[in-house]
């Protein structure tokens, strides 16, 4: 079961009016951004700086609109703190042509680690990520 089915699992209501809410502890908040240990190198954080910066601005205008789960913006903030700006933009800008018309929808999850096929020089590979798979 996904990270997202799970919340809703859990924040479903037992129907009663005596039914319990339990308080949400300060360790258990939820972000909808990775959340995950990585490095903190400049690139990788300006390039999360500038994804949050469109979340917090223009993603309110854009509308509740992409295909996948997780968002674009939510995938790129991970895929960038997880691989870096170079490969983690690149799957990103893929992502995101993804989304338009003629494209793919449903579960689309960063992977955790890049295979040796994928090198600096090669972005091109990065569209092969998302592809579905017969």
């Amino acid at each position: 079961m996904c990270e997202f089915c799970v919340r809703q699992a859990d924040d479903e209501d037992d129907g009663g009016a005596a039914a319990s809410r339990r308080p949400i502890e300060k360790s258990a908040r939820y972000s909808r951004n990775y959340t995950g240990a990585f490095r903190k190198t400049p690139d990788r954080l300006l390039g999360m700086g500038l994804i949050r910066l469109y979340q917090l601005t223009l993603s309110g205008f854009v509308g509740n609109s992409c295909r996948h789960i997780p968002t674009c913006s939510e995938y790129g903030y991970e895929s960038i703190a997880r691989h870096g700006l170079w490969a983690g933009g690149w799957m990103t800008l893929f992502r995101v042509g993804r989304c338009g018309p003629g494209g793919s929808s449903g579960l689309d999850q960063v992977p955790e680690t890049l295979g040796n096929d994928f090198r600096w020089w090669t972005p091109w590979r990065y569209l092969a990520l998302g592809r579905k798979r017969a």
